[in-house]
């Protein structure tokens, strides 16, 4: 864990320049006082200031790393690891050869990774996280692969004038979808059939 060191002229003037360094709130940490402050001779000389350690509790989003880690450990795949806390979505990085395995058909293994990730984040949080687990941009290459695939399905059912059916998808590859053609003129997207076998129909309007 993370850990820093801080003086000041009090305990709590130590904490929250420690609380700075580390850019977070002091219910993620646990304080150390190391030294207490001290006045010293009248006041002035051999004068100590409050001296503390702050050390970085693990939060949800690291157990779910964790978590991960021991996945690719058992699989034998050495993955790098990164997380990215910029956005309102935790978004969690896989980079390392043979990728493969870990991302699976059309993203089902890595699909179940992710929502096992939440859980183990979210059964160690006090506030709701959504984690976004993703292999050497698969997820964008994925999005731009359905997207492709609803113009040109579209474009089918308009010369056929028949509606097209595909193939069952994930809830999110479907919002994929439903999205890519909300405002198409000449067809409308719905979901029909139950999971896993639920799938996008994109009928004539």
């Amino acid at each position: 864990m993370k850990r820093v060191e801080a003086t000041g002229k009090s305990v709590e003037e130590a904490v929250r320049k420690s609380l700075v360094t580390l850019g977070v709130s002091e219910d993620r940490v646990k304080v150390t006082v190391l030294e207490q402050p001290s006045k010293g001779l009248f006041g002035l000389i051999g004068a100590k200031e409050a001296r503390v350690q702050l050390e970085l509790l693990p939060d949800g989003v690291d157990h779910a790393v964790a978590f991960l880690q021991e996945v690719t450990n058992a699989m034998h795949s050495t993955v790098e690891i990164v997380r990215d806390d910029s956005g309102d979505d935790v978004l969690i990085n896989l980079s390392g050869a043979n990728l493969g395995m870990l991302i699976g058909r059309r993203g089902q293994t890595l699909d179940a990774l992710q929502y096992l990730a939440n859980i183990v984040a979210n059964r160690h949080s006090d506030r709701h996280l959504r984690i976004v687990l993703d292999a050497e941009q698969f997820r964008q290459r994925r999005r731009e692969t359905l997207e492709a695939l609803s113009d040109r399905m579209a474009l089918r059912a308009v010369k056929t004038r028949k509606d097209i059916v595909l193939e069952p998808m994930s809830a999110s590859e479907r919002k994929i979808i439903h999205a890519k053609l909300q405002g198409h003129p000449n067809v409308r997207t719905y979901s029909q059939g139950d999971e896993p076998n639920r799938c996008v129909v994109i009928a004539i309007k």
